[in-house]
């Protein structure tokens, strides 16, 4: 049987937070998980989904030294960085 532990919890980012009060949404936090007995890492990004006034899915990547784009827009499959999804935040709300 496969046994993990959770090595971190991902907290939500306070900027993303701050610029989705005018919308509805939900969160669910991330983890960072550990295969016991291996070397694998599993990671489970938190994930910001907007219900009002469209339906956004994004996903918040813990950030490593080769990627500068931590977020993910599944409905637009693409990758973003923050800069990135508080004009795309803005254009919707428009």
């Amino acid at each position: 049987m496969l046994k993990f532990k959770v090595i971190e919890e991902l907290k939500p980012n306070t900027e993303i937070l701050k610029l989705l009060e005018n919308y509805t949404y939900t969160i669910k936090k991330g983890k960072i998980k550990h295969l016991t007995n291996t070397n694998l890492k599993f990671i489970k990004p938190t994930e910001y989904v907007i219900k009002s006034p469209t339906t956004l899915t994004i996903h918040e990547y813990k950030v490593n030294e080769i990627s500068n784009k931590p977020f993910y827009i599944k409905e637009l499959n693409q990758k973003y960085n923050l800069n990135e999804i508080k004009e795309i935040l803005v254009k919707i709300k428009n």
